[in-house]
């Protein structure tokens, strides 16, 4: 891992706000990123009723920006990191991670900043626990250069720094086509915030860093004394989720369409459980995604896109954290990218990115199943979705 030279800071993106409607008590407001190839034109900032479940066709601000596939919010939802999946062959063929900050009364999105992400196509970010430093990961389609993970300084205004560290790990070249070379999907802390887990599609591994900013400010990532996990040859691990007792974590797996389960201590996991999202179906039903556990952490739900196109819902073994399959359901559209649970827990917002609609259905809190569908809303090709609770 070396440091990279800093590429000039550019400013992009304009905020177009379009005016605040009444919001009830009920009301929360929602942030939805997309892909603008089509008819979008960035991050939406919607106002959604969790008595009804229905949210507002009128958007609330829009916020012009290329490509905002995942919205990163602070813990004290002050700050919006986005990264701008833009690679070769698209408008902006530069991948970029902007920041915004959250107005404290109405929630508004002004522009901050915005800095390359010295990567193509970066699909995810996440802040470290110390908010300190902002993790992205850069997918890259192409096998040359392939991706990478970077890590760029965040300061105390919210303002993005230039990136100061890159590691990038060979591909495991099972699939010929998928990983030919690496593909870094994801990253994310530690619950106590003193390790970093990068899951590689490319490379059929998570892996695992310790965070010590401290120690060394330009190079803050450091092999952990147990370097990576091994996943199942030409299952593409994803994206990674912890408990809220930071003691087990769960793995989507895209390829093979899986979730595995995993104890934690001290930046080591140790598998558990391998599940199946789409067990004796064809090939063409594996493509798994978002994994997102109800607040109360009994129920996790996974996406899975492919042909399959459904949410599948487990039970979590409050020891073990082990799974069992409740409930398949259907999506109503094609390739869930995201999905997300309201702040009420009555309802399951899911991002149909490729039948371009968010659709909502109803959530029993107490069974963990998916009930009616009670909205269906158009918006062109819905990639993130996340709910700001702040009121």
């Amino acid at each position: 891992m070396k440091m990279r030279k800093f590429w000039p800071l550019l400013m992009a993106g304009s905020v177009g706000a379009m005016g605040l409607s009444t919001a009830s008590a009920e009301s929360f407001q929602l942030l939805v990123g997309s892909y603008t190839a089509g008819t979008s034109q960035g991050i939406y900032r919607m106002n959604f009723d969790s008595a009804t479940g229905q949210i507002d066709a009128k958007p609330l601000q829009v916020v012009k920006s290329e490509n905002p596939s995942w919205l990163t919010l602070s813990k004290d939802q002050h700050r919006l990191f986005v990264v701008n999946e833009n690679g070769p062959g698209q408008k902006d063929p530069v991948g970029r991670v902007s920041s915004y900050a959250i107005d404290p009364k109405t929630h508004a999105l002004s522009l901050i900043n915005q800095v390359q992400s010295l990567g193509n196509e970066p699909t995810h970010s996440s802040l470290s626990a110390d908010a300190s430093h902002l993790f992205v990961s850069n997918y890259s389609v192409m096998e040359d250069p392939g991706g990478t993970l970077a890590v760029l300084p965040v300061g105390a205004d919210g303002k993005l720094k230039p990136v100061v560290q890159m590691s990038a790990h060979p591909a495991s070249r099972v699939n010929p086509e998928r990983q030919a070379s690496n593909h870094v999907h994801s990253t994310v802390s530690s619950p106590d915030g003193r390790y970093v887990f990068s899951n590689d599609l490319g490379a059929d591994k998570v892996f695992i860093y310790k965070f010590d900013p401290k120690a060394n400010p330009d190079l803050p990532l450091t092999p952990a004394k147990s370097a990576s996990v091994s996943l199942p040859a030409g299952s593409g691990p994803r994206h990674l989720l912890f408990s809220a007792d930071g003691k087990h974590a769960w793995l989507s797996m895209e390829m093979s369409a899986q979730v595995a389960v995993f104890d934690y201590n001290d930046g080591v996991l140790t598998q558990t459980q391998l599940v199946d999202l789409a067990a004796g179906q064809p090939t063409s039903d594996k493509a798994g995604a978002a994994l997102h556990t109800s607040a109360d952490g009994k129920f996790l739900y996974v996406s899975n896109r492919g042909t399959a196109n459904q949410l599948v819902v487990f039970s979590i073994d409050p020891a073990t954290a082990q799974l069992k399959e409740l409930q398949k359901r259907s999506v109503e559209g094609d390739h869930p990218r995201e999905f997300s649970l309201d702040p009420s827990g009555k309802f399951l917002l899911i991002a149909n990115q490729k039948s371009n609609q968010i659709v909502v259905v109803e959530r029993d809190s107490k069974t963990g199943l998916l009930g009616k569908t009670v909205q269906k809303l158009p918006m062109d090709a819905p990639s993130d979705l996340k709910f700001i609770v702040r009121q």
